[in-house]
């Protein structure tokens, strides 16, 4: 089978990622995936005087599962084609370097931490194993990684989301050691978890029908199976005490540059047949969370529609000083959806007049927006039944 065109041109351009020809699989072992001086010389646990540093009012820390929506640089450790560790990702950033993040800027959990008070959560790969290095919160989100185990298998190594869960348990347990196991929990009931992950299982596996998978679950069919094991990993995390939930539902795929490409839209509308099936997985997601938050003793969930903040922005782009909501700031070919960011001179100037930052990631500006509605629901309600600034009113 030919390579899309995407990993044609990645591959072209295999100066900017690690050679994977010495790769013998696709994932990572679990143990493999926590920072060596995490597993071989773990802290001595803490001494009676030992405290939490001081923390934010609204929630100690912020605690990070998902995708490249939110990969902070955690594909920066690994043998991947999906990496954002070179300009111009990042240019707009608040160091004006590439960090990992699949933005020109921020991604939507920096704006939150800044709204919690807290700094920016650093990528779990990267910690050095020190308590300090947890305290405020630590992010596991990668870039390719799906609900299912097998989704973005085809860019190279990512952390699937079952490892990302074995790595918060792992998490648990490290700060059990140093802070004791009352300390350990007590921070994770009050910490807010923000879980933003699904579009990988449709742009790298069921739309492009891996393993025909297509002629196994119908579009309704597949989505039920990748909430039903949505709902069993947030009761894994409910298990090692997380109380405060955000999940995140699916952005407009059908609108990014990629997809107006790939199926030749005529005039920049978007792929209809796509968005569908994204907005009953969504339905189904809030349904879930729902369902769970009253299932649940103690846990306070919201589910945060990205399709419905999106849709705002690209249905009202006049208003959010947006230029153009269909051709990415930096691509190459028809709306910048052949192909993701590869080189400084595919970028365009201004990102902010541009909603699409790449083939498939926002721009800065529309991860502010939505961040703000996360937050506070400032333009557009789209968290159900709140938003982030009214869970950390809720007191355990």
């Amino acid at each position: 089978m030919a390579l899309a065109p995407e990993l044609f041109f990645l591959l072209l351009f295999s100066s900017f990622f690690p050679s994977l020809s010495s790769l013998e699989a696709h994932q990572l072992p679990v143990d493999l995936l926590v920072s060596s001086s995490n597993r071989s010389s773990p802290l001595p646990p803490a001494s009676p005087s030992s405290s939490i540093p001081p923390i934010s009012v609204l929630a100690p820390a912020l605690f990070v599962i998902g995708d490249s929506t939110v990969d902070c640089g955690t594909n920066n450790y690994l043998g991947t084609l999906a990496r954002a560790d070179h300009l111009p990702y990042g240019r707009d950033f608040d160091t004006h370097l590439p960090t990992g993040r699949f933005s020109n800027g921020r991604v939507i959990v920096d704006y939150l931490a800044l709204r919690l008070g807290l700094p920016f959560v650093p990528p779990f790969l990267g910690q050095s194993g020190k308590v300090e290095d947890l305290i405020h919160g630590v992010n596991y989100a990668s870039a390719a990684a799906g609900v299912l185990f097998p989704s973005g298998s085809d860019l190279g190594m990512h952390v699937s989301l079952t490892q990302q869960i074995q790595q918060v348990g792992d998490t648990f347990e490290h700060l059990a050691l140093n802070l004791g196991e009352e300390a350990a929990a007590d921070l994770f009931a009050r910490s807010v978890f923000y879980v933003s992950i699904g579009s990988n299982d449709f742009i790298h596996y069921y739309l492009r029908n891996t393993s025909s998978v297509q002629s196994l679950y119908l579009p309704w069919e597949f989505n039920q199976l990748l909430v039903s094991t949505m709902k069993q990993e947030i009761k894994n995390l409910y298990n090692t005490n997380v109380r405060k939930l955000v999940v995140m539902g699916l952005a407009p795929i059908g609108c990014t540059p990629h997809y107006l490409w790939e199926y030749g839209s005529a005039n920049g509308k978007c792929i209809d047949e796509i968005n569908n099936v994204i907005i009953e997985f969504n339905y189904a997601m809030r349904y879930m969370v729902d369902e769970l938050s009253h299932e649940l003793p103690g846990a306070t969930m919201t589910f945060c529609d990205a399709f419905e903040g999106s849709m705002d922005i690209l249905e009202n782009r006049r208003r959010y000083g947006f230029v153009t909501t269909t051709n990415a700031c930096c691509g190459l070919g028809k709306y910048g959806g052949l192909i993701m960011c590869l080189l400084p001179e595919m970028a365009c100037r201004n990102a902010s007049m541009h909603v699409w930052w790449d083939e498939f990631h926002p721009t800065d500006a529309v991860n502010r927006i939505l961040a703000d509605n996360i937050w506070s629901g400032e333009h557009r309600t789209m968290c159900y039944p709140m938003n982030l600034q009214e869970m950390t009113k809720f007191k355990l």
